[in-house]
């Protein structure tokens, strides 16, 4: 774990933007994950950069928007974006090395398919306290974590946003193959209603084994 950065004089959405263009940086890639507290289902990251006049409206902390919102907004951030990408890690991984470190690789999987891209940000901002590793052969970029990225940054609230609507998407899924657990209404959180459930049937192939609760 590193410090978390800190500027002073941060307020709003975009004003991590507004530093790291007095501080140099042209263009910068957003990093955040989804699915970090849910006793089932993978943890989800994405990666996105932005430019200038990218003209996505309402951009914030995906926690402060309804699912309907995020999901307006997630299809903007991906028609508009000049690049975004995904990194999942399922939880049989999660089990094997700690919900931490599981959501630090997801992360690199987000950016090194950002990378993929032929985009080289000169700076990527997360959200948190951790530096993640970078990928394999990824060119030395400058990494800054910041708590509460996601909403200070458009580029980190909208990966907020994208990891966010992906990874429900992905419980949504899930109902189908699992609907005992009601997983489209909670997401494998540890609700009053899942934690019932969990206890009735017990847990099935997408629950963290290692998480109290489920173990």
């Amino acid at each position: 774990m590193v410090l978390p950065a800190k500027v002073p004089g941060l307020r709003g959405i975009g004003s991590l933007e507004k530093w790291a263009r007095r501080e140099g940086y042209a263009l910068v890639a957003g990093v955040d994950e989804a699915g970090r507290g849910p006793l089932a289902g993978p943890v989800v990251a994405a990666a996105v950069v932005l430019g200038m006049g990218h003209g996505i409206e309402g951009l914030d902390d995906s926690k402060k928007l309804t699912a309907r919102r995020r999901e307006k907004l997630a299809a903007g951030i991906c028609a508009k974006a000049l690049g975004w990408g995904l990194g999942i890690i399922g939880p049989a991984r999660i089990d094997e090395v700690n919900i931490r470190n599981a959501s630090l690789e997801a992360m690199s999987r987000s950016l090194s398919q950002l990378l993929a891209q032929g985009l080289q940000p000169d700076l990527v901002l997360v959200d948190g306290r951790d530096l993640f590793e970078l990928p394999p052969r990824s060119p030395l970029l400058v990494q800054r974590a910041f708590v509460g990225a996601d909403g200070l940054s458009e580029a980190v609230a909208a990966a907020s946003i994208v990891a966010k609507v992906y990874r429900d998407t992905l419980m949504i899924e899930y109902h189908a193959m699992w609907p005992q657990y009601h997983f489209e209404r909670h997401k494998g959180y540890p609700t009053a209603e899942h934690r019932r459930l969990l206890k009735l049937h017990g847990p099935c192939e997408i629950h963290r084994r290692s998480f109290r609760g489920v173990k």
